[in-house]
């Protein structure tokens, strides 16, 4: 089970969010000088979807991966806050490459990536999902936004009380 959520982990997100991303700045002729910066952008993508890949381990007992998916609905940990916290960090990951390599077909390639991913989400995992989970799935949905991450109150609570 260990080795197939490593090599979905490598497969997909590694061509997605790394060899394509990689090919793409390579060789777009309008690639400017780029900000440094922008590698703690992907950085920070790589440790959410680090974080939801382990979800996906312990708790779901399956992988990201469509052929070997969870058994069980993974709503914990930032499945709390957001449905989608592993688009998300993919989602990151390349916004940072495209930051860090100034690269304008990588910000096109990631509205692309962007737009197929709600696609995906809205029109093959959530049906899915549904059916799979009826009772889990509505209660779940219901409560927990597809894309902004609902954040925790204890960020809205005042200093003073």
């Amino acid at each position: 089970m260990f080795l197939r959520a490593i090599s979905s982990f490598l497969l997909l997100p590694g061509i997605f969010a790394g060899c394509l991303p990689w090919l793409i700045s390579e060789y777009d002729p309008w690639r400017g000088r780029g900000w440094q910066p922008g590698v703690l952008v992907g950085a920070t993508g790589l440790v959410i979807l680090l974080v939801c890949v382990r979800e996906f381990h312990v708790t779901g007992m399956g992988t990201l991966a469509p052929w070997n998916p969870p058994r069980q609905l993974v709503t914990c940990g930032l499945y709390r806050y957001c449905r989608n916290p592993m688009y998300l960090a993919v989602l990151l990951i390349i916004a940072g490459w495209t930051l860090s390599c100034g690269s304008p077909l990588l910000l096109g390639y990631g509205f692309f990536a962007a737009a197929a991913f709600h696609v995906r989400i809205v029109h093959y995992a959530e049906p899915c999902l549904a059916m799979q989970f009826p009772r889990q799935w509505q209660l779940y949905a219901g409560s927990v936004p597809r894309w902004l991450p609902k954040l925790p109150l204890v960020f809205f609570h005042s200093a003073g009380k």
